[in-house]
């Protein structure tokens, strides 16, 4: 390891500061826009502890899926359901 630093190599040489120009925009645009959709309908379905966490916690959008496509969906279904009566068949 100790001839790597030697011979001028170090982690950033091998991605290189431009690819890390090119890639971090494109990773805050993509966190900015799920945190925003997901945070967008935490507070439309009155849900205070998930707006939180989901402000709080940056997962790159990881979080902010599983919300918008999981929890907050199966909530939506459960909602739609439609309910019988003793008298309906």
């Amino acid at each position: 390891m100790h001839w790597l630093y030697q011979n001028g190599w170090n982690g950033m040489d091998m991605l290189g500061i431009g690819a890390l120009a090119v890639f971090l925009p494109i990773l805050v645009l993509w966190s900015i826009g799920w945190k925003g959709w997901a945070l967008w309908l935490a507070a439309r379905r009155h849900e205070p502890v998930w707006f939180v966490v989901l402000l709080i916690v940056n997962t790159l959008g990881i979080l902010e899926i599983i919300y918008i496509f999981g929890i907050a969906k199966r909530k939506d279904h459960k909602e739609e359901r439609p309910t019988t009566t003793a008298g309906s068949v």
